[in-house]
């Protein structure tokens, strides 16, 4: 699905002040059967949107009604200049939009600082007397502060130099990191990465980068929360990790076994930081299998 009919199909509306884009393939569903189908909420990372879920789309929406927006700051969404964006106002806002959509229970498939937000909501889910989230599939995210390893132009961006390297960031800049952290034989088409820059300047959005970015130094300040949200989950809980990623490979699944221990782990030979776009069909074998897993209720 190109870009443009993936915005077409979609809904942009104000969630809690901020117009937010998101899909809800709820249309489809009950096109397909009258019967209900569990929901799904699909949280994209950084830096890009909701559309890095498209090749899964088919798949997901076949079982699931499939809530997937575009976070603030990102995408489609609001991109307000100067705004303080932080992990705990994106999962108030996708609950909001939970809750204008009616969703009350849910499962969660999220990627790279969409992991972060999944695990802020299974902190609150944890604090909760009646959980809402029915499990948590995470690809490939900075889990745990200690094993992420940002590339060179994020750590510039959270420095003092954040402002200067976002005005001076170009496409080309912008395709090498990406091709970075690709497999080798897996690497993103001219297309995609046409895509990708298309997402990233919308609406002047790459004024942001250095602002957004700051989520790095959220996930070591809030550690003890997010992590513990994961050994404490109420939920099951699965990884699916490319393992060829350089920001957070085999290495941060070696950290998730020792510190949460539980949950289903598959790892991606060759396949780098974006799973789901470079081998989707891996992916969503993999991640019906942990579903048709889970206990039934």
């Amino acid at each position: 699905m190109d870009l443009d009919t993936w915005r077409a199909r979609g809904t942009t509306e104000p969630i809690a002040g901020h117009p937010i884009f998101w899909m809800d393939s709820r249309a489809e569903v009950a096109a397909r059967s009258t019967s209900p189908r569990p929901a799904l909420l699909v949280i994209h990372g950084f830096p890009t949107s909701s559309w890095d879920f498209w090749k899964l789309w088919a798949g997901l929406t076949a079982r699931f009604r499939v809530v997937a927006p575009d976070m603030l700051g990102f995408g489609f969404s609001a991109k307000s200049k100067g705004h303080h964006y932080s992990i705990f106002e994106q999962a108030d806002l996708l609950e909001a939009l939970l809750a204008r959509l009616g969703v009350e229970h849910f499962h969660v498939l999220a990627h790279d600082y969409g992991d972060t937000v999944a695990q802020e909501l299974l902190a609150r889910d944890a604090e909760r007397a009646t959980p809402r989230i029915a499990s948590a599939c995470l690809l490939n995210g900075g889990l745990f502060p200690e094993t992420h390893h940002p590339l060179l132009i994020q750590k510039l961006l959270l420095g003092p130099l954040g402002p200067l390297v976002t005005r001076l960031t170009s496409k080309r800049a912008l395709e090498r990191s990406m091709r970075r952290i690709f497999g080798s034989a897996t690497q993103p088409s001219a297309a995609e990465l046409d895509t990708f820059w298309r997402l990233v300047t919308h609406d002047d959005g790459l004024r942001n980068f250095h602002l957004l970015i700051r989520y790095m130094s959220e996930r070591r300040e809030h550690r003890a929360r997010w992590v513990g949200a994961l050994v404490n989950a109420r939920c099951p809980l699965a990884v699916i990790d490319g393992a060829a990623d350089p920001i957070s490979g085999a290495h941060m699944v070696a950290r998730y076994r020792e510190v949460v221990g539980h949950g289903t782990v598959v790892e991606l030979p060759g396949i780098g930081h974006y799973p789901q776009m470079e081998a989707p069909e891996a992916v969503l074998e993999h991640y019906l299998r942990f579903v048709d897993a889970l206990p039934a209720g």
